[in-house]
C-alpha cells in the first residue's frame, strides 16, 4: 500500500500533524510506503499511485488558504516577530503555494483514488475549517473520501498545537485504513 501525506503549513503546526499521521500509518501498516511532502513536492506521478492521499492545511478566515490569506498571515507575524520575540518560524517555502493552488494543478484520478482530508484550526467559536474545502476539492478530483474531514486544533494562530492532537492524528490515520478496502 501507498499513502501519500500532501501538506500546506506556515508555522509548523500542520506540518507536525501531517507527520504524525504519517506516523500513525506506518505503525497501523507497518508495511505501507508512506511519503509526508508539502503540496509544492506533491507532483501528479506520485499522487496518482496512491492508493491512499491524505490532504491538509491550515485554516485562515475560516477555510483554505489563499495567496492574499498567507501574505496577510506572514506580514503579521513579521510585525510580532519584529516587536517581540516570537517562538514561531515560518516554515521553508511557507510563501509558495498552497493546497488551493494545487488543486488547480491536479489532474483528476483516473482510478477512483481513497481521500482523507485535515486541517489545523483554533478553538475560538466561529474558527471555522478549512478541512470541508480540502474534502471538496478531493471530490471534485474524482477522490472517494474515506472518512469525515477531520481539524486539529492549535492553541494560538501561529501554534503551538494543543496537547495530545499529534496523539489524536496518529489515532485517526490508523482508523482510515481500518475501511475494509485496506484491510490485510
Amino acid at each position: 500500500m501507498r499513502v501519500l501525506v500532501a501538506y500546506e503549513s506556515l508555522f509548523g503546526s500542520t506540518h507536525e500533524i501531517a507527520e504524525a499521521i504519517a506516523e500513525g500509518i506506518r505503525e497501523a501498516r507497518p508495511d505501507a510506503q508512506v511519503d509526508c511532502l508539502r503540496v509544492t513536492e506533491a507532483d501528479p506521478g506520485l499522487v496518482e499511485k496512491a492508493d491512499l492521499l491524505v490532504v491538509g492545511g491550515p485554516t485562515h478566515m475560516r477555510g483554505m488558504t489563499s495567496g492574499l490569506s498567507r501574505k496577510m498571515g506572514l506580514q503579521e507575524h513579521r510585525k510580532t516577530a519584529a516587536s517581540q520575540d516570537s517562538p514561531h518560524e515560518v516554515e521553508p517555502r511557507a510563501e509558495g503555494p498552497g493546497v488551493r493552488e494545487w488543486f488547480k494543478t491536479l489532474p483528476k484520478t483516473r482510478r477512483g483514488g481513497k481521500a482523507a482530508a485535515f486541517d489545523t484550526r483554533a478553538a475560538v467559536h466561529m474558527a471555522g475549517g478549512a478541512a470541508h474545502g480540502i474534502a471538496r476539492g478531493l471530490r471534485h478530483h474524482g477522490y472517494e473520501l474515506v472518512a469525515e474531514p477531520e481539524g486539529f486544533i492549535i492553541e494560538d494562530t501561529e501554534g503551538p498545537l494543543r496537547t495530545g492532537e499529534p496523539d489524536r492524528a496518529k489515532a485517526w490515520a490508523a482508523r482510515l485504513l481500518a475501511q475494509p478496502s485496506y484491510a490485510s
